[in-house]
């Protein structure tokens, strides 16, 4: 495999993964809407994402909505990468149509053309989510065996108790890594989506003689990843905040949980599917395996930028968040040999360093609160 289609590869996974491949000299086309939310205005010349492909790859600015722009994408390609999709899993409980369309419909779209289109693909390899999960996996004693929590609700956290629960257990819960054997249960339109994505993949994928591989990524970040947009990315939302000195409201009671992997890493993981007959007909996590509670990632970049702003455990919460859940790397490991090599403490400095040499964009995160409590999902 030669040709690389990348969908969404202006986008900071797509853009990381399409530098990769073209060292590694394969030939990249890139379709790509340059959403304003991601790369701001006049995207062509002034996003730092786009302009770092700009001239390598073939560039088709287009949507995974448009037939047309399907069509002139596919041609010639030996294999997709499709990343291209509405992100958030905030903004996807008021904006359903929109994320459904695009994420559940241009997978769609993709697949039927596959099927029903002369193509080259050989390989589709789907960006999945960790958002698929919803909560993640926990142990009970009191019941000897892993359970799997429901979402929270409105009753209990408007209490300030964000604790999982789960029916007839009274002890603690353990939280555990999460395999992919799983139960998959997703909080969020986001979640659901993906989950729709990579189990419409998974299954049509073969019966038309084309080797899916998922990736069900966890919280990807490192340098290049958006600054301006408000609404996904909690370091990157973290850092805007604290460059225009601005305190940090904690939500909940800073003790949740996110598994960040490095982008170094998750481009690593994404080839290895790419170009293993290994990874043909499996889905797998991409994590760094750890879990790392909100109050120590607004800690340490506020240390990393030597900055003095406050931090504010203020109770607050959304709706729809989950309450922890971190990788299982066993699989990935056992089937493709890829072990992250990006702790977290190596990486966001990678990040921080890299938000230093960037201007100060306005943050914007205030009026993404105001639209979600307008919504009745910030509390």
């Amino acid at each position: 495999m030669k040709n690389i289609l990348i969908t969404g590869g202006a986008g900071f996974i797509g853009s990381n993964l399409a530098l990769k491949l073209i060292d590694k000299g394969y030939n990249v086309t890139v379709l790509d809407t340059l959403s304003p939310q991601i790369h701001g205005e006049d995207a062509e010349n002034n996003s730092f994402l786009f302009l770092k492909i700009k001239g390598k790859v073939k560039f088709i600015k287009g949507t995974v909505t448009s037939t047309e722009d399907w069509i002139k994408a596919i041609e010639n390609q030996d294999a997709i990468v499709h990343y291209a999709a509405e992100t958030g899993t905030g903004q996807s409980m008021y904006e359903i149509e929109k994320y459904t369309s695009v994420n559940i419909g241009g997978t769609a779209l993709m697949l039927d053309l596959l099927t029903n289109h002369p193509n080259s693909v050989k390989k589709v390899v789907i960006a999945s989510s960790r958002s698929i999960y919803g909560e993640g996996r926990y142990w009970s004693d009191e019941l000897n065996t892993y359970v799997y929590p429901e979402h929270r609700i409105d009753d209990y956290m408007s209490n300030g108790d964000f604790e999982v629960k789960f029916k007839g257990v009274s002890s603690p819960l353990k939280l555990v890594a999460t395999d992919e054997d799983s139960k998959i249960h997703p909080s969020s339109v986001y979640g659901i989506t993906k989950q729709n994505q990579e189990q419409m993949v998974m299954t049509v994928c073969p019966t038309i003689g084309i080797a899916p591989v998922a990736f069900r990524y966890q919280n990807v970040y490192g340098p290049g990843q958006s600054l301006s947009n408000p609404y996904t990315g909690i370091l990157s939302i973290f850092s805007t905040l604290i460059k225009n000195g601005k305190d940090i409201n904690i939500f909940e009671d800073g003790k949740e949980t996110r598994d960040f992997v490095f982008i170094e890493d998750v481009v690593a993981a994404t080839i290895l599917g790419l170009e293993k007959e290994e990874a043909n007909g499996q889905v797998f996590n991409v994590g760094a395996g750890e879990p790392i509670d909100v109050l120590t990632v607004a800690s340490k970049l506020i240390n990393n930028y030597g900055g003095s702003v406050n931090i504010a455990v203020t109770g607050n919460y959304r709706l729809g968040d989950i309450r922890h859940n971190y990788a299982d790397m066993t699989k990935i490991n056992l089937l493709l040999g890829f072990v992250p090599e990006y702790n977290f403490e190596r990486g966001l400095k990678h990040f921080t360093d890299w938000v230093l040499t960037q201007e100060v964009n306005e943050s914007k995160y205030e009026d993404s609160i105001a639209e979600m409590k307008e919504k009745g999902l910030f509390k």
